[in-house]
C-alpha cells in the first residue's frame, strides 16, 4: 500500500526485454533506499513494482506483460522521469489517501491551463472508470494523490499547486500525455458491497440504474 505522496522523481535508466516481458532499471534520485531490501515494493508512476536487484543507485524490477498492457509503462524509455514512492509502514504519515499501486486504467491529458501560480489539467478517463470519479473525491494520477475539482462525464479537472508541480513529474504534462489512473479504493469496494449476495453470481460486478431501482436504492 502507498499514500500517493511522491517521495522522489527518479528516471528510467534502462528497459530490457526479458523472456517476453521487461526488466526495468530505475535510478531513484533522492529516494532513500537505506531501508529497502529485495522483495520490497516501490511505486513507479503509480505502478507497484517489486525490487529484484539493488545495485546502489536505484533498483531493478520485472514488469509483466499484463502490467505493460494495462498501464502507460509502455510509453517509458531510457531517461524518462518517473514518480517514486516506497510502500507505507505502520508509522507512515497518511498525507494523501490509501493507494494500492494497482492501476485501473490509462487516462489522457486533454488540456493544460495556467491559473495564477497553479496549473489546471483536464484529464479524460476511460469510460468504465467515470462512475468512480467524484467531485472533491480522491484519484491517483501517475502515483500522485490528488483531489478532483470538477467532473464532466469521463473528464475531470485537477488544480495543481506549485509544490506538487515541483515535486512530481506533472510539470512536464502536455495535452496528449497518457497517465496511469487509480480510482479511490472505497468507491470500488462500495460498488461490490451494493451487489450484496448477487456478487457471488457469475458476471456480477456492474451496478446499473435498473439494478439500483430494483434493490431500493432509487426512489421512483
Amino acid at each position: 500500500m502507498f499514500t500517493g505522496i511522491i517521495e522522489s522523481i527518479g528516471s528510467i535508466r534502462a528497459l530490457t526485454p526479458k523472456g517476453g516481458d521487461v526488466r526495468v532499471h530505475v535510478e531513484t534520485g533522492k529516494l532513500d533506499l537505506g531501508d529497502v531490501k529485495l522483495g520490497d515494493s516501490i511505486a513507479v508512476n503509480g505502478v507497484c513494482l517489486t525490487a529484484v536487484e539493488l545495485p546502489g543507485n536505484g533498483f531493478l524490477a520485472d514488469v509483466s506483460r499484463e502490467t505493460l498492457d494495462c498501464t502507460a509503462m509502455n510509453d517509458l524509455k531510457s531517461g524518462s522521469p518517473v514518480n517514486l514512492e516506497k510502500a507505507l509502514t505502520p508509522t507512515t504519515r497518511l498525507g494523501g489517501h490509501l493507494v494500492s499501486g494497482h492501476v485501473d486504467g490509462v487516462g489522457e491529458v486533454v488540456s493544460r491551463t495556467d491559473n495564477a501560480r497553479a496549473v489546471e489539467f483536464r484529464i479524460r478517463a476511460p469510460k468504465e472508470l467515470a462512475k468512480y470519479i467524484a467531485h472533491k473525491g480522491s484519484i491517483t494520477v501517475d502515483g500522485t494523490s490528488l483531489t478532483v475539482n470538477a467532473v464532466d462525464g469521463a473528464e475531470f479537472l485537477l488544480t495543481i499547486i506549485p509544490h506538487t508541480l515541483s515535486e512530481t513529474i506533472m510539470a512536464s504534462y502536455r495535452p496528449g500525455r497518457r497517465v496511469n489512473l487509480e480510482v479511490d479504493l472505497l468507491a470500488r469496494y462500495l460498488e461490490r458491497l451494493l451487489l450484496g449476495d448477487k456478487a457471488a453470481q457469475p458476471s456480477a460486478g456492474n451496478i446499473t440504474e435498473s439494478f439500483l431501482a430494483a434493490n431500493g436504492y432509487l426512489k421512483s
